[in-house]
């Protein structure tokens, strides 16, 4: 053989062949996992260590199976020609309805404790307006007071004093009391819109003022009509604070005084389906379905026929005249552990109506911090809760105030609970509790008190869209026997029924679709892990594989390498401390000095191999002489085969 070929042979034994040239599969893998972009084929090879190497081992076919999933699951979604639609029907559970009388208490029952203030009233409007009780409703400028009126000696006009301020006179106001105008001192609040006031040429207000009258205020109003009405809901309230809770629930109505028939989901129901409820501006309210003995009625389909049916006894007559100048009822429908503020959100029923009121559900979930500043269950919230129910906004706002108003006059606010500890206001102990009050609802109202800024909206809650429609009820033809019939039905309990003491109403669900709403948020570890791998894959090829890859080289590698090399110097220092000193050796010529060698990091590969060059003033090896004692045959044979006898030359 040649030299070059045996060159050849060396080199091609000792260099690694790679590629489509490797002689074995086991070559072929090893050169992909070594040039391949996927990273884990690559850390399977060239880690070091088995427990390492099982590791990217079970790493590599996990995320090749989690591939395979997910391609054939958008695979088998591609081909998949169909529709999915869901339809869900349920049975919804009613609301608690709260209904009220707009009366609060039977006139006939409570007018003993309010005769002088009625008395004043009525010689009030007479002496303004010239009306009386059966007299003529003739407006008139005011008179002076009559002798009787005089050694009446009011009381209440003393207290609070009703003045009337005409045009051009500033500073000044008429007394209804005593007829004279007198000096007005302190701040003029209007009741009304200030273009309003503007257009009328007098108005009527009263004046408040503090425990030692050094601060005064004058409430104003457009018209004489609000100005009577506010004056005598003042005094109203602080007589019914005196009064002990059972007289006045048994001046109100009774459940079967109120409620004439009742139906729901067309089966008959009566009083006992109702639980008292008393409202200190409404008297006894009453409450369908307040979950009493835990159960909750539900209605099985939407429509007027399935929900609650009801025939209220107004009965006029017993009216407050000046408490209330409207007849009919209030209704609210709200959740069952829910406070019903009848006097907030609460709809009116009209007398000779038929009330029909829709409702659709609507339920909000929404996410409390750091989404918004919703609370869960108002334990956050710095205010105490009076209400027996749970947590809602109003509830909030409403017990904030009733607590200031306490801290602040020494006494609760009549038509609000009472804090614990805490009694309501009246003229005995607070003689001047009603400016107290004035001044922190004005400043409730103008946000000064800070309890719209420490309440917090509820997280989730429930909320019922009404939608209200009204008829003749009842009709021309129809009206002379029904009301025979509900006489009848009611016995001696009340006289012959007249059309303008009833009202009927109609509570019921449009249909039982349930809205809700649900709050998610926008960023959440999945979006945030996609986003992250969205960008590290179109920039950067990475994967999750990658992100290992890089944490165990950066990381561990890197460290492990820091660690032996700082080890490694450590040794060979102590080596040199601890041998005797060597001397030096003359540096001569060494491998990497031949320019020959100096090739790139890439291993050659065959074809290359042949190509270099050789080095300089280096002998080829030749092929050194055999030893000719050895080709001497006859000392193995004694005689010469026929086939390898040398044939003669010619």
């Amino acid at each position: 053989m040649a030299p070059g070929e045996k060159i050849k042979a060396k080199i091609k034994k000792n260099l690694p062949v790679t590629g489509p040239q490797a002689p074995t599969v086991r070559e072929l893998m090893r050169w992909y996992c070594l040039n391949t972009n996927t990273h884990g084929c690559r850390r399977i090879v060239v880690s070091r260590g088995r427990l390492r190497r099982l590791l990217w081992i079970l790493f590599t076919l996990t995320a090749v199976a989690l591939i395979f999933w997910q391609c054939a699951l958008l695979v088998l979604s591609f081909y998949t020609v169909s529709v999915s639609i869901k339809v869900h029907f349920q049975k919804l559970d009613f609301p608690a309805v709260t209904i009220c009388n707009i009366n609060p208490y039977k006139y006939s029952a409570v007018r003993p404790l309010l005769a002088d203030l009625e008395q004043e009233t009525w010689q009030t409007l007479k002496t303004l307006y010239g009306v009386s009780e059966i007299g003529s409703r003739t407006r008139r400028e005011a008179e002076p007071p009559s002798s009787a009126w005089e050694d009446a000696q009011p009381q209440f006009l003393k207290l609070i004093p009703l003045l009337v301020f005409r045009e051009g006179e500033t500073g000044k106001a008429t007394d209804f009391r005593t007829g004279r105008k007198r000096k007005v001192s302190g701040t003029i609040i209007h009741k009304a819109a200030a273009d309003m006031v503007q257009e009328s040429k007098e108005v009527v207000g009263f004046q408040l003022c503090s425990n030692d009258t050094s601060k005064c205020a004058v409430y104003t109003f457009s018209s004489g009509v609000n100005a009577i009405q506010e004056w005598y809901k003042l005094h109203y309230m602080n007589i019914m604070a005196q009064v002990p809770l059972e007289k006045k629930i048994n001046m109100s109505y009774s459940a079967k005084e109120l409620l004439v028939t009742c139906f729901f989901d067309g089966v008959s129901c009566d009083a006992r389906n109702f639980t008292l409820f008393h409202h200190p501006m409404y008297g006894n309210c009453y409450t369908f379905n307040s979950k009493e003995n835990e159960v909750v009625l539900s209605t099985s389909m939407g429509g007027s026929e399935y929900g609650l049916q009801v025939i209220l006894y107004i009965n006029e007559e017993e009216y407050n005249p000046f408490l209330v100048s409207s007849s009919g009822a209030k209704v609210i429908v709200h959740r069952q552990d829910e406070y019903p503020f009848i006097e907030d959100v609460g709809t009116e029923i009209e007398t000779a109506m038929a009330t029909s009121i829709g409702m659709h559900l609507t339920e909000s979930f929404k996410l409390s911090q750091p989404y918004s500043q919703c609370t869960e269950d108002g334990s956050d919230v710095p205010v105490q809760n009076i209400y027996d129910t749970v947590y809602s906004l109003q509830i909030c706002l409403h017990s904030c105030f009733q607590n200031k108003m306490v801290e602040n006059c020494g006494c609760a606010q009549y038509s609000q609970p009472l804090p614990p500890g805490a009694s309501y206001c009246n003229y005995q102990q607070h003689p001047n509790w009603m400016y107290c009050y004035y001044e922190l609802h004005q400043a409730f109202v103008q946000e000064r008190l800070g309890c719209q800024a420490v309440c917090r909206e509820a997280c989730s809650f429930k909320e019922w869209t009404l939608t209200t429609s009204l008829a003749q009820w009842p009709s021309v033809v129809s009206e002379k026997w029904l009301l025979r019939v509900l006489t009848w039905d009611q016995g001696q309990q009340i006289k012959q029924l007249n059309k303008t003491d009833l009202a009927k109403l109609l509570i019921f669900y449009k249909d039982l679709n349930q809205r809700s709403i649900m709050e998610s948020p926008a960023n959440s570890v999945e979006v945030l892990l996609s986003n992250f791998g969205g960008q590290l894959g179109l920039w950067l090829s990475c994967s999750v594989v990658c992100v290992i890859e890089i944490f165990e080289v950066f990381f561990i590698d890197s460290l492990s390498i820091v660690a032996r090399r700082q080890w490694q110097r450590a040794k060979k220092w102590w080596a040199q401390r601890q041998a005797p000193p060597c001397p030096e050796v003359p540096a001569g010529p060494r491998g990497r000095d031949n320019p020959a060698l100096d090739l790139d990091d890439d291993p050659p590969t065959f074809t290359s191999a042949l190509r270099l060059p050789q080095a300089l003033e280096a002998q080829v090896p030749g092929t050194p002489p055999p030893r000719y004692n050895t080709l001497r045959l006859e000392r193995a044979f004694s005689t010469q085969l026929a086939d390898t006898q040398v044939p003669a030359e010619p």
